[in-house]
């Protein structure tokens, strides 16, 4: 689903990291639609996929607290590492406060629409690129 229209749109992806399973969006500068994409099992299914889809950023949900402070545990801090490591992008962290109640909110039947992992992806990543084109206004 590579979505790059030319040499000079950003595709991002957007993670919504958890310890059993990854949810991925795809989004582009271009477009600035976040869309759901896959879920994979972990960083090794992970990285083959970021070539594929030509990704330039990497954006992942960081998981904080509603009061306000980084609930980041060592697991989660772990992949954020190896995942710079490993595939040399860009790695932007965003606030993943609520994306997982918002995905439960958009409802329809769980075989037609994407995994809540997914869909909490397209939300992280969503936001994002709204801030980005809010910044750039």
């Amino acid at each position: 689903m590579n979505l790059k229209n030319d040499e000079n749109t950003l595709n991002y992806l957007g993670l919504d990291w958890g310890e059993k399973r990854i949810g991925l969006a795809t989004g582009n500068s271009d477009i600035r639609l976040a869309l759901p994409f896959m879920t994979v099992p972990d960083l090794r299914a992970l990285i083959p996929i970021l070539k594929e889809e030509e990704i330039d950023v990497i954006i992942v949900g960081e998981p904080i607290k509603m009061r306000g402070e980084a609930a980041n545990s060592s697991a989660w801090l772990d992949f954020v590492k190896k995942l710079k490591e490993q595939s040399g992008l860009e790695v932007i962290l965003v606030d993943e406060r609520l994306s997982s109640l918002a995905a439960d909110a958009l409802g329809g039947k769980s075989r037609e629409r994407a995994s809540r992992d997914e869909i909490s992806a397209a939300i992280i990543l969503q936001s994002y690129l709204d801030k980005v084109k809010n910044d750039s206004d």
